[in-house]
């Protein structure tokens, strides 16, 4: 067995997409349809970098599989990161996610001294975006004694 990707639920799909494709720069890659035994629409998302999968899921009423939207049941948050790169990209990817629909979280840069950003999607999953220090921070941190 192997694993293939998280699935998440959303409300509304297209508005979804908008915000995962447009807003963290995933691409869709395949697509599914199973209304007709009763499902929903799948959407199978790859994110060009690390080549990770994402699929988002979405039931009409009367779908078996729809239930009752609670955001984030079972999910705590999925983790994305800008790489090695300064506090401005990191608080740049947050305005971005903002422009698309997200809601900004009290743990933003401003609150994590620039290492960290998380916030909510659309549908109110938890998105967490991380920096790695730069070279000039390394070198800082390298020189700064310890407790």
């Amino acid at each position: 067995m192997r694993l293939e990707q998280p699935g998440i639920r959303v409300t509304d799909l297209r508005r979804s997409l908008r915000f995962y494709t447009k807003g963290l720069g995933l691409r869709e890659i395949r697509r599914g349809d199973t209304r007709s035994w009763g499902g929903g629409i799948w959407v199978h998302l790859i994110d060009p970098a690390s080549r990770r999968l994402l699929e988002l899921n979405w039931y009409p009423k009367g779908s078996i599989f729809a239930s009752k939207y609670s955001a984030g049941e079972a999910l705590d948050h999925i983790d994305f990161s800008v790489g090695v790169a300064p506090r401005a990209a990191l608080e740049r990817a947050a305005r971005r996610l903002i422009r698309y629909g997200a809601k900004p979280t009290r743990y933003m840069p401003e609150t994590t001294q620039g290492w960290m950003a998380s916030l909510t999607d659309p549908d109110g999953i938890w998105i967490t975006i991380g920096r790695r220090p730069t070279a000039p921070e390394r070198r800082k941190m390298a020189r700064t004694p310890g407790p």
